[in-house]
């Protein structure tokens, strides 16, 4: 009885005993301030100084001015209805013009069009055969990406996708989940995941918005003969919708999953983060150790 009690309490510590590592980080969601810019002072000009003084000055021949017309308008005005109807028109396209901006200054909604969402934070998870290479190429992606911009975060969800495509011939499970709203929502939602994904490891090493972390030297690995899987996980916070991935995942779902997400640009990324488990080369999951720590997982 007391076995049946403590069993799962003892298949979660000994679950979260495996190593793990992650790369990443949000700096999307930071706007940039626009630097503010003095106006340069109007340039003058020397005025141009006559090559020889004249004793007399140029005389003009003078012409009569021609008559000047004046149609009046409307109530007897100067202004015609055709002039009133194109101030108008002009008015009203800067007003459009303006409100468009001012959408887009709050998070994109206006060149989203009417009740597209302003933000959407997807999560690939793809458990592959183990392989000491992948871990290598994994930590190696992890040191060598810059996190603290935009820029470097889109490149990172497109060099772990392209890594994770050259190896389809070893996947076997994944899960692929998304979630859309507004921006604001947006960077609590991709924090939830992100802790979720930490928290399935012990982190023996992290990089976030250029701070890196690193706990091999305190921890001891689980080597395990019966082992062969590694889980990889692919966040993303993008503005504006990803492309559409079908379910159930299956393995074109997957390829077309990788795809979507790197597809965000610098523009589009508003944070980013990839982890796997075990990341201690040498240590790796059995299908028991997948299916229970993450239930959501289907079979590629």
């Amino acid at each position: 009885m007391l076995l049946a009690l403590l069993g799962p309490a003892l298949l979660v510590v000994g679950f979260a005993q495996r190593s793990g590592g992650g790369a990443g980080g949000r700096g999307g969601f930071r706007t940039p301030s626009v630097p503010r810019v003095n106006p340069s002072p109007a340039p003058s000009f020397p005025l141009p100084t006559p090559s020889r003084p004249y004793s007399t000055p140029p005389v003009y021949p003078v012409y009569p001015a021609p008559p000047v017309y004046v149609t009046p308008g409307i109530g007897g005005g100067g202004i015609g209805m055709a002039s009133i109807v194109t101030i108008l028109v002009l008015g009203l396209i800067a007003y459009s013009v303006m409100r468009g901006l001012s959408s887009a200054a709050r998070g994109g909604g206006g060149l989203l069009g009417a009740g597209a969402p302003e933000a959407e934070v997807a999560r690939l998870r793809l458990a592959l055969l183990y392989s000491p290479e992948l871990q290598r190429a994994l930590r190696r992606l992890a040191e060598e990406s810059d996190t603290e911009t935009p820029q470097g975060l889109a490149d990172l969800v497109d060099n772990a996708a392209a890594l994770l495509l050259r190896e389809q011939s070893s996947w076997k499970f994944g899960s692929y989940e998304n979630w859309r709203g507004s921006l604001e929502q947006a960077e609590g939602q991709f924090d939830r995941w992100m802790t979720e994904d930490r928290s399935s490891y012990v982190e023996t090493y992290r990089k976030f918005e250029g701070k890196v972390e690193t706990h091999e030297a305190e921890y001891t690995p689980r080597l395990e003969p019966d082992k062969r899987y590694l889980l990889v996980s692919l966040l993303l916070a993008h503005r504006g919708p990803l492309p559409e991935v079908p379910k159930p995942l299956r393995a074109a779902g997957a390829r077309q999953a990788l795809l979507a997400l790197s597809s965000s640009t610098p523009l589009t990324t508003l944070a980013a983060y990839l982890s796997w488990t075990p990341e201690v080369e040498g240590e790796a999951l059995n299908e028991q150790d997948l299916l229970t720590g993450w239930p959501g997982l289907e079979l590629l």
